[in-house]
């Protein structure tokens, strides 16, 4: 049986927690994602951890182990940035594009954060609760000469 356990952690301590979890023997990172709480502020969070508007998680495993950590990590609107854990797991360097892309988290000492599914002059963050989805008229002709 695999064991698995949530971690709140300040975002302060990021770097220093992972680097620690790798030591411990989580040896890959599942998952990076990014998440937009803008119309969830009220969320349930353990006493004690401050809101932010995004939230970084982290999924990472230890096959050696049998056990997995889930990494939570409040980012608050105005300093919407978090260190990279490439240098720790490359294989970290396409999820945090993707976050970065989608949902406009910048993690810090990352070697290409550059956008990696919209165009490079796309505009804006399409994960983000505030971006505008937009909308293009469709026109509707007769055929036939019928309406």
């Amino acid at each position: 049986m695999i064991t698995s356990e949530v971690l709140h952690i300040e975002r302060s301590n990021y770097l220093a927690t992972v680097t620690d979890l790798k030591s411990q023997g989580y040896e890959m990172c599942i998952d990076v994602a990014g998440v937009d709480y803008l119309t969830h502020p009220g969320r349930e969070l353990p006493e004690g951890v401050v809101p932010g508007r995004y939230e970084v998680v982290v999924n990472l495993l230890s096959l050696g182990n049998r056990s997995r950590v889930r990494i939570r990590v409040q980012v608050p609107e105005d300093d919407p940035t978090i260190e990279t854990l490439f240098f720790l797991y490359p294989g970290s360097e396409a999820m945090e594009r993707e976050v970065y892309d989608l949902v406009g988290i910048r993690f810090k000492n990352h070697p290409d954060l550059t956008r990696i599914l919209m165009p490079e002059g796309w505009e804006g963050h399409p994960l983000r609760k505030d971006y505008s989805m937009g909308a293009v008229p469709i026109q509707f002709k007769s055929v036939n000469g019928a309406g």
